[in-house]
């Protein structure tokens, strides 16, 4: 799967994720995470 922020390959067990709108998002590091946690309409598909 890939980090909705920097495109980067992560693995679903990574440390860093979110949900949003009952799915799922994982990022390759904390800064992606922190991205998305503030402005997830932009960054999720759903």
């Amino acid at each position: 799967m890939k980090d909705p922020i920097c495109g980067m390959e992560v693995n679903e067990n990574s440390a860093f994720k979110s949900s949003y709108k009952g799915k799922t998002y994982h990022f390759c590091s904390a800064a992606c995470k922190h991205a998305f946690d503030k402005n997830p309409d932009k960054h999720s598909k759903g």
